[in-house]
């Protein structure tokens, strides 16, 4: 329901774009913007109703095209205008998608498809509730649609009509098959391969200053044999991490000791050679680091090789899914344009 989720979420954002770009909004209107927007509006935010393109005889214009671009950069308000070096871009695919729609729109009606009045009721009930308060409600149907909630109403049935093509014509046709999925899987194996990498946690006893004295490397050891002490008395994840937090004075201890899964040219070469002999759960002895020692407990080793079919299949599925429905769209968008007549302004 991208076309009516759309108008639900950006609403108030073009209010306020209408409010700075209309002069014939009341002072009331203003107010309603957030204090932050006082300050010039950004030129890309101004609407004037200038037409920016036509479909078919049907005009599209800046306000269309301005949604379109919130849709696509909603924190447009937030920074006053769209980023310079993407706006251009911006700009480019909210004119390509209005159009898009349009065609959309025109070829569901062309089709005589129905968007049954309970449906659009309840759309209407959702839209609404997406406004803070009556009033902005009120506001929002007066700015952008003169006061009419009939003209919101066809808007919504336009949105439901879109929606409901596109189903016919892309996700309902963007499944994909279980032999699909294993022809990928086996056509693929290089995209499936995993490096081999440790998972592990640590506990970093360091000495206080660059260029410790002999009394002040005596002392981390100290701490370092306390510590190594308790640690092979850790029998779980949870207390191994809790005495990192204690204890470690890595940048690691604010996670309970925890690193991301490591490959092994990314180690010391002191831990890498520990960690080969170690089993998974188990804690390593002292592992002296220059000045500072650490303790290893090994979560988990991950041997280099190849993701099997039942942990990708979930996964692969969304990116075959997704890949597919993109150019069933891009298809139908060419066969719309086949016998349209569009003209960019």
């Amino acid at each position: 329901e991208r076309g009516f989720m759309k108008y639900l979420f950006i609403n108030v954002m073009l209010l306020a774009a209408l409010c700075s770009g209309s002069a014939q909004i009341s002072s009331h209107s203003q107010t309603m913007a957030p204090a932050t927007a006082a300050k010039q509006p950004s030129p890309s935010m101004l609407v004037t109703g200038k037409a920016v393109a036509r479909v078919n005889g049907t005009t599209l214009t800046d306000q269309d095209l301005l949604r379109e671009m919130f849709a696509i950069f909603p924190y447009a308000r937030q920074h006053n205008g769209f980023p310079k070096l993407q706006e251009a871009a911006i700009r480019q695919g909210a004119l390509n998608m209005i159009v898009f729609e349009e065609l959309v729109y025109q070829e569901a009606e062309r089709r005589k498809m129905v968007a049954p009045p309970l449906k659009v009721d309840q759309a209407v009930a959702k839209f609404r509730k997406g406004f803070a308060s009556p009033a902005e409600y009120k506001e929002f149907i007066q700015v952008e649609f003169k006061g009419s909630p009939q003209l919101l109403r066809q808007r919504i049935r336009r949105s439901l009509l879109i929606d409901a093509l596109l189903k016919v014509e892309v996700k309902n046709k963007s499944g994909v098959l279980p032999a699909e999925l294993k022809a990928s899987y086996a056509n693929d194996p290089k995209s499936f391969e995993v490096p081999e990498s440790f998972a592990i946690q640590t506990i970093s006893i360091l000495p206080q200053t660059q260029h410790p004295t002999a009394e002040q490397l005596k002392d981390v050891r100290t701490r370092a044999d306390d510590a190594v002490r308790q640690a092979k008395a850790a029998k779980s994840y949870e207390q191994f991490g809790l005495l990192a937090e204690k204890l470690s004075q890595d940048d690691f201890r604010v996670d309970m000791g925890k690193h991301k899964p490591t490959g092994r040219a990314e180690l010391p070469p002191p831990v890498v050679l520990i960690l080969d002999k170690m089993q998974v759960g188990q804690v390593s002895d002292l592992i002296q680091l220059d000045n500072a020692y650490t303790i290893v407990r090994l979560a988990s080793h991950q041997a280099a090789g190849r993701k099997k079919f039942a942990e990708v299949n979930v996964s692969l599925a969304k990116i075959l899914q997704k890949k597919k429905a993109n150019q069933l769209r891009t298809d139908f968008d060419t066969r719309l344009h086949k016998n349209a007549k569009v003209e960019l302004l």
